[in-house]
Formats: structure tokens, sequence, C-alpha cells
């Protein structure tokens, strides 16, 4: 096999991942394809083992299909963990669309890609995610019936983008629990990059609670929305810059995965790292260099869970209260997951996935 460009992904490297690497084990993997509208897509299931698999469609314009099959891995096994520390009754998926959004999104195109979802009879439950909207998921579901994230028009539950934010943001709060005894925001400096459909919410939640908010995102438009609104937000030009920002207390990534790597992490001000991301740590080993430093890590797929608390309360009747009381215990798990860590001697990301692989290998038991 050739590299492709960009991160030099091999295909022989994604079937490695798949068949024989810790980080695979997925059930099923699904290639879809509809030339007339222009669908490339992948399905990718880790695990039924707790129910049907609930996640997420990315829409991305990805530099080789190699690479969106590894991502449509990384996140589908990222759900089943995120879906089982939350107490949900579902395993984990995930979907990514090959492409970009702005240019060849279509109704044809969701429509043929609904009726590939609904060919897998409710194995895979799907929602928003990066590149994909409410008004996506309705056309969507004139297909599929395993489909979340509408409008409520359409029987749904709206953005469940107002939910993650508030999860995150309870994940602060316990972050700040644990290392300075005081669960408030008050007076902290945070800094978040990526400041769009999840992020922007974040920054109402800091600022009522009275903390210092530094915002960055390739999108100036996102950034404009903030500062129109919130003058007093600071701006800088970009992530490498709000790394380093002096006196840093909290650093959210909010935006695509893979921001805490070799490099970030040594040049890194924070003292937390609490975000909205999925799949914040680049490789395995990069939580143990943020425990090296010092540094505590929120696991992200622990303090991101309201979204999909939200999106999986649609099947039973959407009822917004009862998701904000059950996105609110991600308080309470978050320093669970702390005091797990101090008690094993791990870092958070391992003692999160500690609890998270006893919860399914339990449910495998009782199958």
């Amino acid at each position: 096999m050739t590299d492709v460009t960009g991160d030099s992904v091999r295909t022989t490297d994604v079937l490695h991942t798949l068949f024989h690497s810790d980080q695979g084990g997925h059930e099923q993997v699904v290639l879809c394809q509809d030339r007339a509208s222009g669908l490339k897509a992948v399905i990718a299931l880790h695990s039924t083992a707790l129910g049907p698999a609930l996640g997420g469609t990315r829409f991305y314009p990805y530099a080789s299909e190699e690479e969106a099959v590894a991502d449509a891995l990384n996140l589908a096994r990222g759900m089943s963990y995120k879906n089982a520390m939350a107490g949900l009754d579902h395993g984990g998926g995930k979907a990514v669309i090959i492409g970009d959004p702005d240019t060849i999104k279509s109704e044809q195109l969701l429509l043929a890609y609904g009726r590939f979802v609904a060919s897998l009879g409710g194995r895979y439950v799907t929602a928003c995610d990066v590149g994909t909207y409410v008004a996506d998921m309705d056309v969507v579901a004139r297909e599929c019936r395993w489909t979340t994230g509408r409008s409520p028009e359409n029987g749904g539950a709206g953005d469940s983008s107002v939910l993650t934010a508030y999860g995150v943001f309870q994940g602060m709060r316990a972050s700040a629990q644990h290392l300075w005894g005081d669960p408030t925001l008050r007076g902290r400096k945070v800094g978040i990059a990526g400041v769009g459909k999840v992020g922007h919410h974040l920054v109402e939640h800091l600022l009522e609670d009275g903390a210092e908010v530094v915002v960055t995102d390739v999108r100036d438009e996102s950034v404009r929305r903030i500062t129109d609104r919130h003058p007093e937000v600071a701006v800088v030009p970009d992530t490498e810059a709000l790394i380093r920002v002096e006196g840093l207390d909290i650093y959210a990534p909010c935006a695509l995965g893979g921001a805490l790597n070799d490099e970030s992490v040594p040049v890194l001000t924070a003292k937390v790292v609490c975000g909205a991301a999925n799949n914040q740590l680049a490789h395995p080993g990069v939580e143990k260099d943020l425990a090296d430093r010092g540094i505590l890590y929120a696991p992200d797929y622990v303090v991101n869970a309201g979204g999909v608390i939200q999106v999986a309360d649609e099947l039973h009747g959407f009822d917004f209260d009862r998701c904000k009381a059950k996105a609110a215990k991600i308080f309470d798990t978050t320093l669970s997951i702390f005091a797990r860590a101090k008690s094993d001697g791990i870092p958070p990301a391992a003692a999160a996935d500690r609890i998270a692989e006893q919860r399914m290998a339990e449910a495998r038991g009782r199958a």
C-alpha cells in the first residue's frame, strides 16, 4: 500500500487497528457509497453490549478515505466508553461522511445516507456531529427512524450542543473542586479552542460563573459572535497562542481531536484540561505526560456526554429537565474518576477506561 497525504495513514494500518490493536475490536464497519448524490460514508459500530450503538454523524473533508475510516473507528470506540460512563443503555457507534459540507451537502445525499443507516435495522442510532445540524437530521429521518438530534417540530430534542456545553461546565466545576477545593470558576482564566456549536454555550456558562475567558477559532465569524455579545472576552490568533497564555487555569479543547500531543503538552500553561472535543489524546501515553507535568485531565468522553444524554432521551419521549438533571451528574462522575485515579495510582483517563470497560464486560456477561 502507498502512503496517503496528510497523516501518512495506510490502509494496512487501518485494518491492523480494526482487527489486531487494543484500539480496535469493532463489531462492524460499513462503507457506503451513492454515486448519484456523491455520498461516501463510513459507519463504524464498536460495541452493542449495552444496547444499540449511538453516536453522531461527522461531515468533514478528510484528506483521504483511509483517514476517514480511521477517524470513524476512533470516534466509535470513544462513544462506547462515553455511553457506558453516562449510564446509558447504548453501545458506541459513529459515522463520517467524506467531503466538504459547504460544497457537497444536499438533500439527495442526506436521504441516501439515511437509507444506509436504516439498512442496519436499528443497530446504529445516529445524531448530529461536526458538520451536521438539526435540519440535516430532519432530512435523514425521512428515510431512517433511528435518527435523533431532530428539531422539536419533527419530534426531536433540537440542538444537543446545549447540554454538551452544560456537561463540560460540570466537568470543569468538578476539576476545580478536586484541584482547588471549590467548584466555582470565579476568577479562573479559561481558554477555549473552538467557539462553534458547543464552545459558544460554554462561554456563557463560564462568564455567568465569573470566569475570565480567552477564545480562539479558525472561523472569524464564530469569534465575532462571542465578542459582539461579550466584548470582555479576550481573543488570541490560534490554538498555539492559547495554550501558551500566561496564567491560564483551564484549557478547553472544543474543536477536533488530537489537541493533546507531543508538541502541545510540554508548552501547555493550564493546570486543568477539560473540553468538549472528542479523542483529545493524540496517542496512548499522552495521559501520562499530562500527569507527569501535574496537569489534571478530565476525560473528554466523560465531560462531553451531555449531548448524547440528550439525544438518547429522544428515543423515550424527550424531557429537557430530565436530561439536564442527568447531565448535572457529570460533576459527580468526574469526581469519582479523579478519586479512582488517585486510589489506583493511574491517570484519570485510565481510571475512566477501567470503569467503562467494567460496565461493558458485565453487560456481555449477562448476554
